[in-house]
């Protein structure tokens, strides 16, 4: 299988952010509003977005989840055990998932998320940053129901596809999205 490594500026043209600025204009709801009725600036979903790409640059992007936990599934019967014994096994396994979450590497989605708890984005603005990342998705294919995150698990997708794809949302953030002056709580 041969896997095309084209920069984001050849597969997301400034045709491909034109239309999806066009699909955004006639969305059923507005696009920049997150889940809280409050409008995202443009400027702060793209910083989410970067921020995105960070992480995925730092630890890596994953196609799909996979629990990497290391935790034996091999206990004895419940009723065998002591509550001791329990709570050690249970206390392992939080501890185990916890550390293999922090720096594996990280689907699409899950980069989003963890960047909505961090210092460069908040649940409005992951919520607005797939709704753009659908978008561009939807205009590069061509399909009105094609998701994001869906394209990023297609089997030949590479990391490089996925940072492309964050960079020119970033850039259709930047350049169609409501500025500070425009930012307003919607009533």
């Amino acid at each position: 299988m041969t896997i095309n490594t084209i920069t984001a500026t050849t597969v997301f043209t400034d045709e491909v952010l034109v239309r999806a600025a066009e699909l955004a204009k006639d969305a059923y709801r507005p696009v920049w509003t997150g889940a809280s009725g409050e409008e995202s600036t443009g400027e702060s979903v793209a910083r989410h977005l970067e921020a995105a790409t960070d992480l995925l640059e730092g630890d890596g992007w994953a196609r799909t989840y996979t629990s990497a936990s290391s935790v034996s599934t091999e206990l004895p019967a419940i009723e065998a055990m002591r509550i001791e014994d329990m709570l050690r096994e249970v206390l392992l396994a939080v501890r185990d998932e916890i550390t293999a979450t922090a720096t594996a590497p990280r689907t699409l989605s899950v980069a989003l998320e963890h960047v909505a708890h961090g210092e460069d984005g908040d649940g409005d603005t992951r919520y607005v940053a797939f709704e753009v990342l659908n978008l561009l998705v939807r205009a590069l294919t061509g399909h009105d129901q094609a998701l994001a995150t869906s394209w990023a698990e297609r089997l030949h997708r590479t990391q490089q596809d996925i940072t492309d794809l964050l960079a020119a949302a970033a850039r259709f953030a930047r350049t169609y999205g409501p500025r500070d002056a425009e930012a307003t709580q919607a009533a």
